[in-house]
């Protein structure tokens, strides 16, 4: 479902899939060849959510922000990049996702915490707020620690994961 908040209504490029499952609401944008798959809420009702092209959002996600208030001036949107992978039972908020990176399954990531290109966290991880994971890593645990470099092989993952996902929402769409 896609809904207005407010009179402000979400934009997605024309190449982009959203399940009917899935809501998408309010202050959003969606880049070229997006997908948000079954059961993902992408609620941009209090800031601003911008995800780029080719991002793959999975089931079961749930991607937020935080408003401006007396606690959090200017409160915190959500970014993220070109080419990510967001796992299944992924929460995101007020966060930035840099390009290429990937969040893996039933993690959280909290406000003004930002996730590099290249970056790979690792399922059922926790990133505190504010914190920066830096690229060309793999993150673990709860809270979220370097843990080693990214293989070639790793890397080479993160841009096969991003193509797998336009390809299979181009089979959900018909194309």
């Amino acid at each position: 479902m896609i809904r207005s908040f407010q009179g402000i209504h979400p934009t997605l490029a024309n190449s982009v899939y959203v399940d009917d499952c899935a809501l998408v609401l309010g202050n959003v944008t969606l880049g070229a060849d997006t997908s948000i798959w079954p059961m993902v809420t992408v609620r941009g009702d209090v800031h601003s959510i911008s995800i780029g092209e080719r991002t793959n959002v999975q089931d079961s996600s749930v991607l937020h922000v935080t408003q401006d208030n007396r606690f959090t001036p200017a409160g915190h949107g959500l970014v993220i990049g070109n080419n990510v992978t967001i796992g299944h039972r992924v929460i995101l908020h007020g966060c930035t996702v840099e390009d290429f990176a990937l969040v893996g399954m039933g993690s959280i990531v909290l406000d003004g915490a930002v996730i590099k290109s290249r970056a790979m966290l690792a399922a059922g991880s926790l990133v505190s707020p504010g914190k920066v994971l830096e690229s060309g890593y793999l993150w673990l645990g709860r809270p979220a620690k370097q843990v080693r470099p990214l293989t070639t092989a790793e890397l080479d993952y993160l841009e096969y994961s991003a193509q797998h996902y336009v390809d299979l929402k181009n089979k959900h769409l018909g194309s």
